[in-house]
């Protein structure tokens, strides 16, 4: 009986067909919660928060999604006219933590920071954030001169 084998230089079998699709199925397996897939790219696990900003008429509003976090792991800083938000939390992998009874454990450093540039129109002292249900908003008040009166103008 033939056993389907991978050759390394046409000659010499490397492995047998079962091993051959272990090794794949586990590099594909890999890759997968490796790579880009997940917004996160090599070492750094820096990640680009995507954001919806919104004009009320009254306020912007940042929406920055970022499920599975707490209140308290986000950092909003107002300085002049720089409005930074940022996260950033501290990697857990140990591969032998026996101590807790921990085999291995995988979880990944993730970080990001967003700064954006806030114009004249709006009210620093009044900008409030709240986060729910996975979404930190940030309400940016504008002042009472910047926002927009709204009317119907008549053709004639």
């Amino acid at each position: 009986m033939t056993t389907l084998m991978k050759k390394t230089n046409g000659n010499v079998p490397a492995t047998t067909f079962s091993g051959l699709v272990d090794t794949l199925f586990r590099n594909n397996l890999d890759r997968l919660f490796d790579d880009n897939f997940w917004g996160f790219s090599g070492l750094d696990r820096s990640v680009s928060v995507p954001v919806n900003i919104k004009d009320t008429g009254t306020a912007l509003e940042i929406h920055l999604i970022a499920p599975g976090l707490q209140r308290d792991d986000f950092n909003v800083n107002l300085s002049g006219d720089l409005l930074t938000v940022s996260f950033e939390q501290s990697d857990n992998r140990n591969t032998q933590d026996t101590a807790e009874g921990w085999l291995r454990k995988e979880y990944k450093t993730q970080s990001f920071s967003r700064t954006f540039t806030l114009d004249d129109s709006v009210e620093l002292n009044k900008v409030a954030a709240k986060y729910s249900d996975g979404i930190l908003c940030i309400t940016l008040p504008k002042k009472e001169d910047a926002q927009k009166l709204s009317r119907n103008i008549e053709i004639s």
